[in-house]
């Protein structure tokens, strides 16, 4: 969306004139500053119209991240009583477009939403007879078929930063109750989940 600046609008607004010596910027200046003033104030509406198409989509939304979210019946729980403004618009954003399911790939996309981009799963499987080896595997429990572990690898969003961030937010590292509520809330009811945490960066 192109954004015009207040001497576009000033051209336009003199090229509106009327013609005549009544009407000319030059001989009478009280007039150049109505006309000034006029154009301050379209350039100041159109950023700001610009700033509104930005916020209709939740991939750029800032200001409106409240309206989002009483829409939306949020901020999530996960996220705790007092969530960080980015945590924010990345719930606003997942809410918007996220479709869930049970797969891998799906426990593995979130997190890296939380900040995992390394993160992999490891599923354990029940030894049997014919599928184990004498001397590596262990016999354990019918339910460790139901198990799996989430590898989270090294955390990349170690915090917030500066012109990531939001007036007010604390500086520091993020705490990983999020990504353990986002992953038991989305796991099966009958599968034990475990996380194991790599080191941070």
């Amino acid at each position: 969306m192109e954004i015009r600046a207040a001497s576009d609008y000033y051209a336009q607004l003199v090229a509106l004139l009327p013609l005549g010596p009544a009407w000319d910027v030059e001989r009478l200046p009280e007039l150049r500053e109505v006309l000034t003033c006029a154009a301050q104030e379209l350039a100041r509406e159109d950023l700001r119209l610009s700033d509104l198409h930005e916020e209709m989509f939740p991939e750029s939304v800032r200001e409106l991240v409240p309206d989002w979210e009483r829409v939306m019946d949020l901020p999530d729980p996960c996220l705790g009583e007092n969530p960080a403004f980015e945590d924010r618009q990345l719930a606003v954003r997942r809410r918007l477009v996220e479709v869930g399911g049970q797969s891998r790939a799906f426990f593995i996309q979130l997190a890296v939403s939380q900040g995992y981009p390394d993160a992999t799963i490891t599923e354990h499987r029940a030894p049997r007879f014919g599928r184990s080896r004498f001397g590596r595997d262990h016999f354990g429990t019918w339910a460790v078929q139901f198990m799996w572990t989430l590898n989270t690898g090294a955390r990349r969003r170690l915090g917030r930063r500066f012109g990531a961030s939001f007036w007010g937010e604390r500086f520091g590292s993020n705490p990983s109750g999020a990504l353990e509520c986002v992953i038991r809330r989305g796991a099966p009811a009958h599968a034990l989940e475990f996380i194991n945490y790599g080191a941070g960066e």
